[in-house]
């Protein structure tokens, strides 16, 4: 599989980010991440280093508490499919 080339602007930038993923998808997390920046830019008056700094540490922690939160569900799940395994044995 080839890498695809999409040109992308963030902050008032051009790049260039070649991906194995869709050009659309790229395009989502650059318009997310700009969004973002914008957002920040906005609230803080931050020089755009920082903002950048800022906006992947705010987008690690939304990422860190969803693996948190699938580890819980998947750990719910594994109890439930349990109580279940057990409830028709029982029968």
């Amino acid at each position: 599989m080839e890498k695809i080339r999409t040109t992308v602007r963030i902050a008032g930038r051009e790049y260039t980010i070649a991906s194995y993923d869709s050009e659309a998808h790229v395009n989502r997390v650059a318009t997310w991440v700009d969004r973002k920046m914008n957002e920040l830019a906005a609230a803080t008056k931050l020089p755009a280093g920082q903002l950048a700094v800022l906006t992947a540490v705010n987008a690690t922690d939304d990422m860190m508490k969803s693996r948190d939160e699938i580890r819980r569900l998947q750990a719910e799940i594994d109890d439930l499919r349990d109580r279940l395994e057990k409830r028709d044995g029982n029968e």
